[in-house]
């Protein structure tokens, strides 16, 4: 049996904690440390565990302390390509969450230095492992061509997490952090060459940073004659209405996540935004007479991974890269796409020009 993978945790919020967790449980892993620069955080992180393990507030003193086989980054975007740089130049393999880096120029670094180390990078694209999303993108590769895609996640945010928000929106706004996972899903969806974004956005906080927008709405276009638009926004102003919206439409039908519906939960339940139930799949085809030849079918998903379920699922996929050398060159090939397409509608909200790609 192969020694376990030695990680070092970097981040200890929401999603730093949630990997540790399915790290602390699988026998594949051995958690070597945990960093955050503050000792509060670190001690929730480690409370969830029910156990210790060495605490670091520097992350390059816990790289050399520790020298880990791999390290998870779970911090804020702006420290995602220099962290993970600096992990390849000690040898190890990265998991990294969502989005790679601020700018496609320092994503392509990050990537040419995963291929230089000949180390493994596993981005944190949670809805390529969940079931009921992968469900999805098949059904909708079933509509015919081409597809209209209408996807939104808007938060209604106060306290710690309108304030973990604002630091967010330090460095990107909501149509980038959150719009390369539905981004990544409508590419998989057409698997299609996307070839112009447009963007509209708002400012609907004097909160931000100068510059900053907090509601963002992107579209964009594929090469197959497919669309799709995204919408974001985060703040205490934001609507609880209409909030999450997952839908294909394409020339044989339509199919749409119906699990989460106005009223079940809040739009700040982070285990709400991976959530889908039920699918509803429409189907187009008419009778002769004019009615619909087929009624509605619902796909049932009610037995799906809760967050800490798909994290898990996550990292048992990380060890099984690590541990059959699997080939990700499409995975960060598709990391940096969706990223150039996110950015390309920042440009575009602020230039007020369509980019084309």
């Amino acid at each position: 049996m192969s020694r376990p993978v030695r990680i070092l945790v970097v981040g200890c919020g929401h999603m730093g904690t949630s990997h540790a967790k399915a790290y602390h449980a699988l026998d594949g892993f051995e958690i070597v440390g945990v960093v955050a620069r503050g000792e509060g955080s670190r001690r929730a992180l480690l409370d969830a565990l029910g156990t210790d393990y060495p605490q670091f507030s520097d992350y390059a003193e816990a790289l050399a302390a520790t020298t880990p086989d791999a390290v998870s980054i779970n911090t804020y975007p702006d420290t995602h390509a220099d962290f993970a740089r600096r992990a390849f130049a000690a040898g190890c393999h990265v998991f990294l969450e969502k989005p790679v880096a601020p700018t496609v120029a320092e994503a392509e670094a990050v990537v040419a230095a995963a291929k230089a180390a000949g180390k493994k990078l596993v981005v944190g694209y949670v809805l390529r492992v969940h079931p009921t999303w992968a469900k999805f993108v098949e059904v909708a590769r079933s509509l015919g061509k081409p597809l209209v895609m209408r996807m939104n996640l808007n938060q209604q945010s106060s306290g710690d997490q309108w304030r973990t928000h604002k630091q967010l929106m330090n460095s990107m706004s909501p149509i980038v952090d959150c719009g390369v996972h539905y981004v990544d899903v409508m590419c998989l969806m057409t698997r299609a060459r996307p070839t112009r974004v447009s963007a509209i956005g708002a400012r609907l906080s004097d909160e931000l940073v100068p510059g900053m927008y907090n509601y963002g709405q992107l579209q964009v276009t594929f090469d197959d004659g497919s669309v799709g638009w995204y919408e974001a926004g985060w703040g205490p102003m934001m609507s609880e209405t209409a909030y999450f919206v997952k839908d294909v439409i394409g020339p044989r039908g339509c199919v749409s996540i119906a699990g989460v519906k106005d009223g079940d939960v809040a739009s700040d339940d982070v285990e709400a935004h991976s959530r889908a139930g039920r699918l509803r799949l429409h189907h187009g085809a008419l009778a002769a007479d004019g009615t619909f030849a087929r009624a509605d079918e619902m796909i049932d998903s009610s037995d799906e991974p809760d967050h800490d379920g798909l994290c898990r699922l996550e990292q048992e996929l990380f060890l099984d890269c690590i541990r059959h050398d699997r080939d990700l060159s499409a995975h960060m090939a598709d990391a940096v796409n969706s990223l150039r397409i996110v950015l390309a509608a920042d440009e575009s909200f602020r230039t007020g020009r369509t980019v084309e790609l």
